[in-house]
């Protein structure tokens, strides 16, 4: 482990050496990842939202039985049973909860009440606003260099305006992967850095290698943003699925919108009424079509065609823009060592002035 630290409001927040947080990634950030990424000094964050609750007490036990260090969960705040999840957050004790939407301010309260460290995601400074009068601990800002879901405004320009407007610890997301951005994230206010496609591109990650191979085989330009996935904006990897989606008319989109659905309802046991319900409140005020709604529900199915099962024509493969200048596979351990290498190196070349 590196012997250079960087303490910020974050570290001393959640109580890891290094201010580096790997984001919650559907059926990525599984208990290996999170206990390799902890145990290297940084805050990992294990990804809830594809797991049943009973899957989620699980491996909250099993990554509690690989590392003795702080580690967070993801939740999505407008899930069914997000009231559920947050109980087996609380009983089990993890140290710190993530959201990738605003949760709502009751939600905050009882997590707080119980100790809970609340760091919800946005991208605007008027969701930061709003989560920080909430009571939120921190909040994790991502530019629309970010995978996933993303907005429009860069993370240059996000990240100045967000630690401007609210009190408490801001991690910048979007477009990070070494020591260099993270002297530039903290030079811009941030108390630390989050990244998921860098994280997704380790040793410790359990996604297939030809899925990896097809990430570091990707450039600046084979990263693209679509809404036909599910009616929002969302960077990925551009593959034979976002093709034929963006080719297909309304039918061929609704069948096969169905298709998946079908597919993840017989997989997550959720009823057709809950994955509507769910797709609905993913909607976001947005108009969708029905096959966007669908898609919008089991968009986790999509996903894990890719990351489990190593279908890259079939999966949706959610990637940043920084995939194009990633080309290695190191462990978290080494990630962690040299982006704290990297960011004591640029921090003593840096010309400042007597």
């Amino acid at each position: 482990m590196s012997g250079f630290a960087i303490a910020t409001a974050l570290t001393g927040l959640v109580g890891v050496r290094h201010p580096i947080v790997q984001t919650g990634m559907g059926w990525v950030a599984g208990p290996r990842l999170v206990s390799a990424t902890a145990d290297a000094g940084a805050l990992g964050i294990l990804a809830s939202a594809t797991m049943t609750t009973e899957q989620l007490r699980a491996a909250v036990r099993e990554v509690k039985s690989r590392t003795d260090a702080p580690f967070g969960v993801n939740l999505r705040a407008d899930a069914s049973d997000a009231a559920e999840r947050v109980r087996i957050i609380v009983e089990e004790g993890v140290r710190v909860a993530s959201f990738a939407l605003a949760p709502s301010r009751e939600l905050i309260a009882r997590l707080k009440d119980a100790g809970v460290v609340v760091i919800p995601s946005v991208g605007a400074r008027r969701h930061a606003e709003k989560v920080a009068a909430w009571g939120a601990d921190a909040v994790v800002v991502q530019g629309g260099e970010g995978g996933g879901h993303t907005g429009k405004v860069a993370t240059s320009v996000l990240l100045p305006q967000v630690v401007d407007a609210v009190g408490i610890p801001v991690v910048a997301a979007g477009g990070f992967h070494d020591g260099r951005g993270l002297v530039a994230a903290l030079a811009h206010g941030a108390a630390g850095i989050a990244m998921g496609t860098r994280f997704l591109l380790t040793s410790d990650s359990t996604v297939p290698d030809a899925v990896k191979a097809r990430y570091l085989a990707a450039t600046v330009d084979d990263v693209t943003v679509t809404t036909k996935v599910d009616g929002l904006p969302h960077r990925m990897l551009r593959t034979e699925l976002v093709d034929s989606l963006e080719r297909s008319g309304r039918a061929r989109g609704l069948l096969r919108a169905v298709r998946h659905a079908a597919s993840f309802k017989a997989l997550s046991g959720m009823s057709w009424t809950r994955m509507v319900r769910d797709g609905l409140a993913m909607r976001h005020g947005k108009e969708l079509t029905w096959s966007q709604l669908l898609l919008a529900a089991n968009t986790p199915m999509l996903l894990r065609a890719s990351m489990v099962e190593g279908r890259t024509d079939l999966g949706v493969m959610a990637s940043g823009q920084v995939a194009g200048l990633i080309d290695d596979l190191p462990s978290c351990a080494e990630l962690v060592d040299r982006i704290m290498a990297e960011a004591r190196a640029t921090l003593r070349g840096l010309p400042l002035a007597e």
